[in-house]
């Protein structure tokens, strides 16, 4: 039971967003905060920044909101024209990690997408069955065991470096989610109390946790 975690909080001209990422053996679990703010104002604690790309595809997506809810969708839909145009073909995690990664390298001559992207599945051929991949904005893609990105990665990389062992089950994934976000909530200059945790496996996308419900707006 392996997992991958990410944990990013953006820097610079992104808002303070936090998504964490891990896959065990046979499933993908993802975290991320449920804060919409900018500068000194909160809009909304409730918001779901877990894109479901496909019946078992979920993209966790950190940046301003007008481009977290404009490229979450752009690439949903695409994913899913694509499937209408070829015959209900579903592309593979990997396949979908590639196009998005794409996306945003063609966008930076044109109009930048201001996020950072974490893309996790579940495909049957795959050894294990999850995938996970870790992108920025400006078009990287790695396929990641865990990791941090931003701030995060000040407070969280020593935590995960320590706890993460190859066979972990979905509990203790969790487990190391939870650590992380209480070591944020304790050392982080911000603080995000709201968080919504998803899981990806043979069954689809779930959600086993919300502070806060996102669809209670």
């Amino acid at each position: 039971f392996s997992i991958q975690t990410i944990l990013t909080v953006s820097r610079h001209t992104l808002p303070n967003h936090i998504v964490v990422y891990f896959l065990p053996t046979d499933s993908v679990v993802i975290a991320t905060d449920q804060v919409n703010a900018r500068s000194i104002l909160m809009y909304q604690q409730n918001l779901d920044k877990i894109a479901e790309l496909s019946s078992h595809s979920a993209m966790g997506v950190s940046g301003p909101n007008c481009d977290l809810v404009n490229f979450s969708e752009y690439i949903s839909k695409n994913l899913a024209l694509y499937e209408l145009s070829n015959d209900g073909m579903k592309l593979s995690t990997h396949a979908q990690a590639n196009f998005c990664r794409g996306e945003l390298a063609k966008a930076l001559r044109k109009g930048p997408f201001q996020v950072n992207v974490i893309l996790g599945g579940y495909d049957e051929n795959v050894p294990n069955g999850g995938s996970l991949y870790i992108m920025d904005y400006l078009g990287s893609c790695h396929k990641v065991n865990y990791g941090a990105q931003g701030y995060a990665s000040n407070f969280t990389l020593s935590i995960m470096d320590r706890d993460w062992e190859e066979g972990m089950n979905e509990e203790q994934a969790v487990k190391i989610v939870e650590h992380c976000i209480r070591e944020l909530n304790m050392r982080f200059l911000l603080n995000q109390s709201n968080f919504i945790i998803k899981v990806v496996d043979k069954d689809g996308v779930r959600t086993v946790k919300a502070d806060s419900d996102p669809s209670d707006n």
